[in-house]
C-alpha cells in the first residue's frame, strides 16, 4: 500500500513539473527587447574628380520582434546619414542705397554639414512630432541652436527656414519617405542618396526603430568619405600651404588669361 501511495505521489510530481516547465517562456521572451542590427554596403567612399554622387545601401534586421506586429506593419525604421558637424552661418542681405549687402547673420552651432534620411513611411505617420524633436530626426525637427548674442531685430524663425532652404536647395539635406522597406519578416533595406558635394570626413549612419509610434532602439555606424587623386592633392595643398596655393592660383590665372588673349587675338 505504501509503495502504491509513493508511486502515485511521484507520478503527480512529474506531471505537475512537466506542466510547469511547459508554461515557462524562453529566456529571450522574458527578458528580450526589440533591437536593431545594421550594416552598410561599404565602410568607405572615395571622392574623385568625376564624382557625381552615389547610393549607400544599409541592411538591417529587427531582433526579438513580434511576428504579428511585423505582419500588420506596426514596426517602422528611420535611417539617417549625418555628415561631420560644424558651425554654420546664415546671412541676410538688405538693400542699402540700391546695393544689396550683408546686414545681419546668425550662426547655428554643431550642425551636420550634410544630412540624408530614409524611412518606411512619412515621419508624421511614424510617431509624434515631439518625439522627432526630442530625437532630432528629420530636417524639420533637428535642433537649430544659435550661438552668441541675439539682437532684438534677429528673427530666429526666418533664419532657421533660410538654413533649411539653403541646405535643401544645394542638395546637402534630403529625405525620402519610402527609402526603407522590409524585404522579409524582419530584414529591411534602406537606400540613401549621397550628393555630389558631400563633404569628406567621418559620417554617422543612424538607425531608429519604432513600434506602434513608440521609440524602441537605435544603432549607429561610422562611414568614412575621403578624397583621392588630384582632388585630394589640391585640397591638401589649399589647407596645408595656403600662401603657396594662393600664389600658384594667381599665377595660373595670369598664364591662362595671357594664353587665351594670344589664341583669340584679332589681327
Amino acid at each position: 500500500m505504501r509503495r502504491l501511495l509513493f508511486a502515485l505521489k511521484t507520478l503527480a510530481l512529474l506531471l505537475y513539473g512537466g506542466v510547469a516547465a511547459a508554461q515557462v517562456p524562453l529566456a529571450t521572451d522574458m527578458t528580450g527587447k526589440e533591437g536593431l542590427d545594421i550594416g552598410t554596403s561599404t565602410s568607405e567612399i572615395a571622392i574623385t574628380s568625376d564624382f557625381r554622387g552615389a547610393d549607400l545601401t544599409i541592411f538591417g534586421s529587427v531582433t526579438n520582434s513580434d511576428t504579428l506586429l511585423l505582419a500588420i506593419g506596426q514596426y517602422d525604421v528611420i535611417v539617417t546619414l549625418e555628415g561631420p558637424r560644424d558651425d554654420t552661418t546664415v546671412r541676410r542681405k538688405d538693400r542699402v542705397f540700391g546695393i544689396w549687402v550683408n546686414r545681419t547673420s546668425m550662426t547655428f552651432e554643431h550642425m551636420p554639414t550634410s544630412y540624408s534620411l530614409a524611412s518606411t513611411r512619412a515621419l508624421s505617420e511614424i510617431t509624434k512630432p515631439q518625439t522627432l524633436t526630442d530625437l532630432g530626426i528629420g530636417i524639420d525637427y533637428m535642433a537649430l541652436t544659435p550661438t552668441g548674442y541675439l539682437s532684438s531685430s534677429a528673427n530666429l524663425k526666418d533664419f532657421r527656414e533660410a538654413f533649411r532652404r539653403i541646405k535643401q536647395t544645394g542638395g546637402l539635406y534630403q529625405g525620402e519617405d519610402a527609402g526603407v522597406r522590409f524585404v522579409s519578416s524582419s530584414l529591411f533595406k534602406a537606400t540613401l542618396r549621397l550628393p555630389a558635394s558631400i563633404p569628406d570626413g567621418v559620417h554617422i549612419v543612424h538607425a531608429y526603430l519604432f513600434k506602434t509610434g513608440e521609440f524602441i532602439a537605435e544603432r549607429e555606424l561610422h562611414l568614412r568619405v575621403i578624397k583621392t587623386g588630384l582632388e585630394d592633392s589640391i585640397s591638401r595643398a589649399a589647407h596645408e600651404n595656403p600662401l603657396t596655393y594662393g600664389l600658384l592660383s594667381v599665377l595660373l590665372a595670369l598664364i591662362t588669361g595671357w594664353g587665351a588673349s594670344l589664341m583669340f587675338r584679332r589681327d
